[in-house]
This record gives structure tokens, sequence and C-alpha cells, in this order.
């Protein structure tokens, strides 16, 4: 199975927002990238067979964008997004295992979050690599077959790359 680790878009900063953190959106600077991001997954042929999603907003926009346009390309079902709140932060080993046992059919699962959780979960099924990913970054992991699960980094795409592609 592939798994994609899709971290939100550029938000506000956390510390000079006034509202719950849940409410934080992206900017219109991260929206924009993130429309853009969208059009080079697609070209990448990225067809996940589901979408998803923490349901903090600024994930649920940056989820929605890609969706959009993964969809309108004919890549994926348009019900392929889902609001997970497995993906919040804290998201862990744990809730990955259960997410996978649910959608064991799938042949790709991108998911849609935050940091630090997706790093260190990454790092995880790699055998304790040290990953990073920053706002927008996109990372893909194959899975061994295994019972317990473990992959493959078999790349990390940095935003500024994603950027550079369009």
């Amino acid at each position: 199975m592939e798994l994609y680790f899709l971290r939100h878009g550029l938000a506000g900063d956390s510390s000079q927002w006034e509202g719950d953190d849940f409410e934080r959106p992206l900017t219109e600077e991260g929206e924009a990238r993130m429309r853009n991001e969208a059009k080079i997954i697609a070209k990448l042929g990225l067809k996940p067979d589901y979408i998803l999603t923490s349901p903090l907003k600024r994930a649920l926009q940056t989820a929605q964008i890609v969706s959009d346009c993964l969809a309108a390309e004919g890549l994926i079902r348009k019900s392929a997004l889902t609001e997970d709140k497995r993906l919040s932060p804290g998201f862990g080993m744990p809730e990955l295992e259960v997410i996978l046992r649910i959608k064991s059919n799938a042949q790709a699962i991108m998911l849609v979050g935050h940091e630090p959780d997706f790093s260190k979960v990454i790092g995880q099924l790699i055998g304790s690599g040290r990953v990073v990913c920053k706002k927008g970054g996109l990372a893909r992991v194959d899975l061994f077959d295994a019972p317990t699960p473990a992959g493959e980094l078999v790349w990390l795409i940095p935003p500024k790359l994603l950027d550079g592609m369009s």
C-alpha cells in the first residue's frame, strides 16, 4: 500500500491567532500555493483511493483543494475525501493502525494533517529515521506486507520543490 502524508499548507501564525486553533485557516498565500501544489500532485498521477483529513480547518482546506483538483482530472472519486478525527494533533501509530485496518482494501491513501505527528509516524514506519515535513510538504511511504505497519520512504517533496515544478 502507498501512504501519502500531506502536511497542511501555510496557515496564520498560531501565536497571533486570537480564535480557537481548531479554526485557524490557511492564509491567502497558503491557499494559492496549495492550489499550485494540487496541480503538481495531479501531474504526478497520484490516485489515492481515500483522502483522509484532520478536522482542523487548515487541514480540511488543504485536503479539499487537493481533492477537487484530483477529482477534476479524473484521478479520484469525488467521494474520496473524508474527515477523520484520528488525524487531529496527537496522531500516532495507534491511530494509523486503525486507519489501515479500516481501509485495508486500499492501494493508496493520502493523509492530510499536522506536525510533529507526521514526521514521528513516518520515522517509526521506516525504522526510526528522522524526517521533517514542512507545511505543504508531501511524503510517500510504501508499506511492506507485514503484521505491523512498516515501510520504505520512497520520497519526500518539500513545498518549495513542489512550487518550483509548475
